[in-house]
């Protein structure tokens, strides 16, 4: 529910122009006054199950990330979240918003003044309800980020946002003057924020009382720090996906030198919900830290913070003590405090964008290394020694390695190297190249896992495959053979040794768009596979090419059906038969292509406009689609 405050709702609507049916300035003003007078939330007793209310940017990107971010397998505590106040209203006096809000330049156009003015008059006259000024109201600048945060909102949509959530470190148990704290935490945030791409910072603290929250969102919003990219959050750092709606993939731990559980606060609530794996995961790492240094350590698939919450990473980081019952106090040194105050936030950091690169170029480093690829099938020049998961990569910070003191050193570990692909969800392939794969990707694997589980979800269950309904279907039918041999993530791990295994796949497909067929002989099919998915676990599309879905939203999910990135099944098949191996358009570049009708190729500006021809279109399938039965219609089923 996007529940925007009254001030703010009228002053867009005061300053826009142009509107297609002149309802601007302060006669838009007066329609939405009266519209708040019957203002009506949802409710629960009305057969929703969760509701999730929104007054700000951030709240609107943190709910659009969670619901983003959800797989066909998760599901969201029910509840009422967000809300203020029940059956809140609050009305306006317009004259005065109209006075305030004027300045420099005027808020109603000259053309409609009159009217304009006129009709805010009548309007205050005549609604009774209509409560004269009381609340003061303060005019409302635009935000400076205002477009990009509608820009990364419609990212979110499309992928899942990386985030690290993090405590406030220091301010508790060691004491760190909050105001200092709250001034640091800006500055590295400000200094960070430019560096994360599509990713995002979180400050977490309990209560919405925090004296720390409210210090840091202040000062933040002074200077206008992007809130897409950072924003504060009150909740528990262990239940921000099951209990607060938010997803976060990186979490920060407050810890002690010793890397060990005990003493109270974030340390010990994490290594408690963490369990034993934790432990020996940061041992794995490091055995202890200095102040102003942190380690990244990667969850193993069986922790219960990993399987419940969706995280990936913890990383400990270890701030200035100035609590003189607490090891190393610096006694109110508040110089060297600071700068290992900001040492540990840039350690912190800098650990989260090794995760954050390591992703980002894992699909590139496949693409490369495949492209660069001489041999047929397996490269046996490429040993198991030379293989490492890209997971378990991610060392400590630069600035942790960088760190020199008494006996505190840090002491990094490597891990053993190993090809496959782990339950994890991090592939590491014979040839070497690589991908982690965040949580909500991975529910295909679980499915074609254990398929019993998911009964109600699955058409077929077979030794070697699983047929399923595209959760997200593109169209009138769509669905998915899914493959249930493990270490087949995607088309890059597919060898000569599986051709048996594609062509029961392209058998089974077919079998079904008869079956489709049977009921509707209008229907075409096309079967074929994503160059680079984005669910984990090699999975067969079989859809009608009429793409008649409310799913079907925007240039990513045409492109990814009808271009050159979905590679037809028995074009992959006759591959792998004479070299090998598949070729895979794994072009990002081929998803942002104009939208052009998969009939006709004409070029159309949006997807409303394109669904509305190809309803209608009626002209012959290209040439190249008619050939080698790409395409399976009712003529080819007989």
């Amino acid at each position: 529910v996007l529940d925007l405050p009254t001030q703010l709702c009228i002053s867009r609507s005061v300053k826009r122009t142009g509107h297609e049916g002149n309802l601007q300035g302060g006669k838009a003003a007066a329609v939405v006054n009266r519209m708040l007078q019957k203002k009506e939330l949802p409710k629960l007793s009305e057969g929703f199950s969760r509701i999730t209310f929104c007054n700000n940017d951030a709240e609107v990107q943190a709910a659009l990330s969670t619901y983003s971010g959800l797989s066909p397998s998760d599901s969201l505590p029910p509840g009422c979240f967000g809300q203020k106040s029940q059956d809140a209203k609050v009305q306006v006096g317009i004259m005065k918003f109209l006075k305030k809000a004027e300045g420099p330049s005027p808020v109603v156009s000259k053309v409609n003044s009159d009217q304009s003015v006129a009709s805010i008059g009548s309007s205050e006259k005549k609604g009774s309800s209509l409560e004269r000024e009381e609340i003061p109201v303060l005019p409302i600048a635009p935000h400076k980020e205002e477009s990009k945060g509608k820009d990364n909102a419609v990212q979110a949509i499309d992928n899942d946002v990386p985030t690290l959530a993090f405590p406030s470190i220091s301010t508790a148990d060691f004491q760190f003057n909050l105001e200092k704290a709250s001034d640091i935490i800006v500055e590295m945030v400000e200094e960070f924020v430019p560096k994360l791409g599509n990713a995002r910072l979180v400050l977490v603290d309990l209560t919405h009382e925090s004296k720390i929250l409210s210090l840091v969102r202040a000062k933040a919003a002074k200077k206008s720090i992007d809130s897409s990219k950072f924003f504060t959050f009150a909740g528990n750092i262990i239940e921000l996906s099951t209990k607060g709606g938010l997803h976060c993939n990186v979490i920060a731990n407050a810890a002690n030198w010793r890397l060990r559980p005990g003493g109270g606060g974030v340390n010990a609530a994490i290594f408690k919900a963490a369990g034993a794996d934790l432990e020996m995961a940061t041992n794995d790492r490091a055995k202890s830290l200095v102040p102003g240094s942190a380690v990244v350590v990667p969850l193993p698939s069986t922790c219960p913070l990993y399987n419940r919450e969706g995280i990936t990473h913890v990383i400990h980081v270890l701030g200035p003590n100035m609590n003189p019952q607490r090891p190393n106090c610096l006694n109110n040194d508040y110089n060297k405090g600071c700068v290992v105050l900001r040492q540990a936030y840039a350690s912190l950091f800098e650990g989260f964008l090794s995760i954050l690169k390591i992703q980002e170029t894992s699909v590139t480093k496949r693409h490369e290394e495949f492209l660069h690829h001489s041999g047929h099938g397996r490269d046996k020049s490429v040993g198991n020694g030379d293989l490492k998961n890209k997971r378990d990569d991610v060392d400590a910070s630069d600035s942790s390695k960088k760190s020199r003191g008494s006996g505190n050193k840090v002491e990094i570990e490597s891990t053993c190297p190993r090809t496959g692909n782990s339950d994890s969800g991090t592939q590491t392939t014979d040839r070497g190249m690589t991908k982690a794969w965040g949580s909500w990707a991975q529910a295909l694997y679980h499915i074609a896992m254990h398929p019993e589980t998911r009964k109600d979800d699955v058409l077929e269950i077979l030794d070697d495959v699983v047929v399923l309904n595209d959760v997200y279907p593109k169209a009138q039918k769509h669905i998915l053979i899914l493959a249930r041999a493990r270490g087949l993530d995607c088309l890059a791990d597919v060898h000569e040794v599986h051709l048996e295994l594609l062509r029961r796949m392209h058998d089974i497909g077919l079998k079904w768009a008869e079956k489709f067929l049977h009921e509707d002989s209008q229907l075409v099919f096309r079967l074929g596979y994503h160059s680079a998915p984005s669910m984990r676990q090699l999975h067969l599309h079989v859809i009608s090419q009429d793409f008649n879905s409310v799913h079907l939203k925007n240039k990513k999910h045409w492109n990814s059906f009808n271009t050159a990135f979905f590679r037809d099944s028995v074009d992959v098949i006759e591959e792998v038969n004479k070299n090998g191996k598949a070729l895979t358009k794994d072009d990002e570049s081929l998803l942002s292509m104009e939208l052009r009708c998969h009939r006709c190729r004409s070029a159309h500006p949006n997807i409303p406009r394109l669904k509305s021809h190809i309803r209608n279109c009626q002209v012959p399938f290209p040439a190249f689609l008619l050939q080698s039965g790409r395409l399976v219609r009712e003529l080819d089923s007989n």
